[in-house]
C-alpha cells in the first residue's frame, strides 16, 4: 500500500497552490464582501482548466485522475471557499453525468464549451417540499411531441445564478401514461427559464447560489440524459461523486485554518512567551492535525476506489461526513486560539468558519451521510 502521491499529482498540488495563492489571494476577501461570482476569477481559472479536470482531453479538459481532482477542489479551497465550491460542482454533479450518461451529440454540444469555462454548469434537485427526501420532487415535464413542457421550481441551486445548463431532475409523464424521475440538460437560453433572486448566504458568498422556475420551458428529446426513467440513479450516483468534491473543499477550509493558527500561535506573545507553547493550544493544534489528516486519506480512499471501479457510496459518503464536520470543528477551534482576532473581518478565520458551515448541509446533510453509511454495512459493506 503506496501513501505517496505520484510525480504527476504532486505537480497538480503545486501548481495549483502557486496559483490559488497568487491570483485568488487577493480576490476571496473581495469575492466574499461583495456576495458576488467573480467572472474576473473564473477566466482565471480557465487557464489551468479547472473548468475541465477530469474531461477527456479530446473535449478540452485535463484528464486527471480523482485524486488529482480532490487536491484541485482542496488547494483552490484552501484560499477560497466560495471558488471552490463553483469549481467542483461544476466539474462533478455537472460535467460528469454528461460524460458517463451523454450521448456523442450532447457530449460534442456541450462538453467543449464546459471545460474552457465558456458555460458554467451544474445540478438541481432541491425543491421547495424535496431536501433530503430527493424522491418528492414535484417538478413536472409532460411530453409534447419531441420535446417535454417542463414546469415548477427549484431552489438553493449552486452555480445557478451564472449557469448556461444545468441536470435538472423532475418527474416526467408520456401520453401513454408512463411516468417517473429523468434527468434534463436545461439551458438558461429556454424561454421560461427564469432564475430568481441570488441567495445572501451566510458563507459561500462567492458562489451564485439562486431559485430557478420553469414556466412551460420547452425541452428537447435530445436532452434527455441517460434512459428517460433513469434520472434517479443518474442523480444518486453523481452525488457519490460530487460528494468527494465536498470532502475536499471541507478539507481545503480547513487545512487553511489550522496552517493560520499554528502561524498565529507562533507570534502571538501572552505571558511573556508565544501561545504556542502552553499545553492547552499545542494540543488544539495536534488534533488539527490528526483530524485533518484522517479526512484527507478517507478522500483519496474514496477517490481511488472511483477511479478504481469499485463500489465507493459508502465511502464517499464516509469522506463526506468526516471532513464537512471536522472542518466545522477545526475553524472553530481556530477562531479560539486568535481570540478576538479571529472574530474580525481583517483575518480570514471567521471566513472559514462561516464557509465551513454548509459543508456539512450540502449535497446531503450529515444526518443523511449516517444513514447511506448505515444502510451499506446493513447490507453486508463492512
Amino acid at each position: 500500500m503506496n501513501f505517496d502521491l505520484t510525480e504527476k499529482q504532486k505537480l497538480v498540488r503545486n501548481s495549483v497552490r502557486k496559483f490559488s495563492e497568487e491570483i485568488l489571494g487577493a480576490m476571496a476577501p473581495i469575492i466574499d464582501n461583495q456576495g458576488i461570482f467573480s467572472w474576473e476569477t473564473a477566466r482565471e481559472l480557465s487557464k489551468i482548466n479547472a473548468w475541465g479536470i477530469q474531461l477527456p482531453e479530446k473535449y478540452g479538459g485535463s484528464s486527471l485522475d480523482s485524486i488529482s481532482y480532490a487536491i484541485v477542489i482542496e488547494e483552490i479551497s484552501r484560499i477560497c471557499g466560495s471558488t471552490g465550491l463553483s469549481v467542483t460542482v461544476h466539474n462533478s454533479v455537472g460535467a460528469y453525468p454528461i460524460l458517463k450518461w451523454g450521448t456523442e451529440d450532447q457530449k460534442e454540444r456541450y462538453l467543449h464549451d464546459i471545460a474552457t469555462g465558456k458555460k458554467i454548469t451544474g445540478f438541481t434537485w432541491t425543491e421547495p417540499n424535496a431536501g433530503s427526501d430527493a424522491g418528492a420532487i414535484e417538478c413536472l415535464a409532460v411530453e409534447d411531441g419531441n420535446d417535454f413542457i417542463l414546469n415548477g421550481s427549484k431552489i438553493f441551486v449552486t452555480n445557478g445564478g451564472v449557469a448556461s445548463v444545468l441536470l435538472v431532475g423532475t418527474r416526467f409523464k408520456k401520453k401513454n401514461g408512463e411516468s417517473g424521475i429523468a434527468a434534463m440538460l436545461v439551458e438558461k437560453d429556454f424561454e421560461g427559464y427564469e432564475i430568481g433572486k441570488i441567495e445572501d448566504k451566510m458563507g459561500m458568498r462567492g458562489n451564485a447560489t439562486s431559485s430557478l422556475y420553469f414556466n412551460n420551458v420547452s425541452v428537447p428529446k435530445e436532452n434527455i440524459l441517460g434512459n428517460l426513467s433513469d434520472g434517479f440513479k443518474i442523480a444518486m450516483h453523481s452525488l457519490d461523486v460530487g460528494r468527494i468534491g465536498i470532502a475536499a473543499q471541507a478539507l481545503g477550509i480547513a487545512q487553511a485554518a489550522y496552517e493560520h493558527s499554528v502561524e498565529y500561535s507562533k507570534g502571538r506573545i501572552q505571558f511573556k512567551k508565544p501561545i504556542s507553547n502552553f499545553q492547552g493550544i499545542s494540543f488544539k493544534l495536534a488534533e488539527m492535525a490528526t483530524k485533518i489528516d484522517a479526512a484527507r486519506l478517507l478522500v483519496y480512499k474514496a477517490a481511488y476506489m472511483k477511479d478504481s471501479k469499485e463500489k465507493f457510496s459508502k465511502e464517499s459518503a464516509m469522506c463526506k461526513l468526516y471532513a464537512s464536520e471536522i472542518a466545522r470543528q477545526v475553524t472553530m477551534e481556530a477562531l479560539q486560539i486568535h481570540g478576538g482576532y479571529g472574530y474580525i473581518k481583517d483575518l480570514p478565520i471567521e471566513r472559514y468558519l462561516r464557509d465551513a458551515a454548509i459543508t456539512t448541509i450540502y449535497e446531503g446533510t450529515s444526518e443523511i451521510m449516517k444513514l447511506i453509511i448505515s444502510q451499506q454495512i446493513l447490507k453486508g459493506n463492512l
